[in-house]
């Protein structure tokens, strides 16, 4: 969900007596409506629960709303990570570049107590640059504040968790000063910031944690236009990444509200130049194992807590691209995509219902439909805005691991899956991206959908064990992936 998607948000909505998670414990606080909000970010779905003084636990997740949530040490464990860790590859001399529109003045503070209450290192290094100007106050925000909040959020769960992945890696955050919405708005400003990042060799891996809809843009032509980032990256042995969005097989309308009718993608993770990042739901316990194997991420209204009829809240993107045809490194999985450049390639956790931990200085919830501002609180998050910044921290690693910078990684990531062997890559066996949507949800006055015939389904993707639109080649497992990359 992009950051600035504030009227395509869904509320969750409680009346009566809700429970507000605070010490890292739940206790029933009495409010009249609305304590949990989502709210946006560039890619993901936030569950703002108002100011929590600690990281909420899998049981306070469970027993107070009833869906889970997860720590960095499970999320370590579930994709394998420490016997990497063991040997020393934690990301050391590998720089993750992170790029946002707006960024966050408190990212540094955040990471910072994200680090102390999990008991993680500071990055080596930590930098924030804004090579296409200085970034505008919220006040200034032509979208409105609740857009840079947004893209605030998103600031701090792609970089807490890439550096969760990657704890060695150093870390450099691109700001830019125009938010992207739908279509062309703010894509010059990034793709002129992420060339002077790869004109400047100041990383090796770009995590992107948004898109627009292809169909938003005027043309392909225009899609065709913003590609030199891209280009210049896979000439200089730079890895791009980008989540595949939150809406499953459909997308976005121009007017940032959902959804097409008809299926429908996100670009720039719909690139055959970027490696599109998809989403899974873990299923774990409260120590990070598995009680199940990992499925297609696809949460309804009903998994999440939102009365009326059953829709979609939110699923991994993916599906065939209407600009791109099918690139050389797709030729082996033609059945599934035909001629078109099919995403995600990989998937990594991006469920509501198995949601992450970040820490945010600066946000919003509401309470009574009236928006309370608030200074310092933990929240939880799901979406392939997660997803994406997951998967730079594994490339990190590889990266440390072959000793130089992989660069554009499809060709050699196809190649391992369809080679099979100890590849470390995971097959999702269940689940799909079908989409159902509200056409007549208005959202910012908590007005769900109230009747059956308000809903649209745009059929999706099925997982079924190898390659699929609903996930890609499916997800990893990292202490064999990581070296299996690395090799090639």
């Amino acid at each position: 969900m992009r950051a600035s998607r504030a009227s395509a948000l869904a509320q969750m909505v409680a009346t009566g007596a809700i429970a507000i998670l605070g010490g890292g414990t739940a206790a029933a606080v009495p409010v009249a409506a609305a304590a949990i909000r989502m709210i946006p970010a560039s890619e993901g779905h936030i569950l703002s629960m108002g100011n929590l003084a600690a990281p909420p636990t899998t049981a306070d997740c469970e027993a107070t709303y009833h869906i889970a949530c997860y720590q960095p040490f499970q999320v370590r464990r579930a994709y394998d990570l420490q016997p990497l860790y063991a040997q020393g590859v934690e990301g050391q001399g590998e720089t993750i570049v992170v790029v946002d529109a707006f960024g966050s003045p408190t990212i540094r503070e955040d990471l910072a107590r994200f680090d102390q209450d999990f008991g993680l290192p500071a990055p080596p290094s930590f930098q924030v640059v804004q090579p296409e100007g200085p970034v505008p106050s919220c006040g200034y925000d032509p979208f409105g504040a609740s857009d840079c909040y947004g893209w605030g959020t998103e600031t701090s769960l792609d970089v807490e968790w890439a550096h969760t992945m990657a704890p060695d890696a150093n870390i450099v955050l691109v700001e830019t000063p125009t938010s992207e919405t739908e279509g062309l708005q703010g894509f010059p400003d990034i793709v002129a910031a992420e060339n002077w990042v790869v004109d400047h060799h100041i990383g090796d891996v770009i995590t992107q944690s948004f898109g627009a809809t292809e169909q938003t843009f005027s043309s392909p032509a225009q899609i065709y236009g913003l590609r030199s980032a891209y280009f210049n990256a896979a000439a200089n042995g730079v890895t791009v990444l980008a989540a595949s969005g939150d809406q499953g097989s459909t997308d976005y309308l121009s007017t940032s509200t959902c959804c097409y009718a008809t299926r429908a993608i996100d670009w720039p993770s719909s690139d055959p130049l970027v490696t599109a990042v998809g989403g899974t739901q873990l299923h774990l316990n409260a120590y990070g194992g598995q009680i199940a194997p990992a499925s297609v991420w696809n949460d309804s209204s009903t998994t999440i807590g939102i009365p009326g009829p059953a829709y979609t809240w939110g699923a991994g993107g993916g599906g065939l691209s209407t600009v791109f045809s099918r690139p050389a490194f797709q030729n082996g999985v033609a059945s599934v995509v035909g001629n078109s450049r099919g995403t995600p390639d990989i998937a990594m956790s991006a469920a509501v219902n198995g949601a992450v931990d970040f820490f945010q200085s600066t946000a919003y919830y509401y309470v009574g439909g009236v928006r309370t501002e608030f200074q310092g609180g933990w929240s939880i998050v799901g979406g392939t805005s997660e997803a994406s910044p997951l998967f730079s921290g594994i490339v990190a690693l590889a990266d440390q691991e072959a000793g130089h910078s992989l660069g554009y990684i499809n060709p050699e990531l196809y190649a391992l899956a369809e080679h099979g062997g100890d590849n470390g890559i995971v097959p999702i066996t269940s689940g799909n991206n079908t989409f159902t949507f509200c056409i007549a949800a208005d959202v910012e006055s908590n007005d769900e959908c109230e009747s059956s015939s308000d809903l649209r389904t745009v059929p999706g993707f099925q997982a079924d064990g190898s390659f699929s639109d609903a996930t890609g080649w499916g997800t990893v497992d990292a202490a064999q992936f990581v070296p299996a990359l690395a090799r090639g």
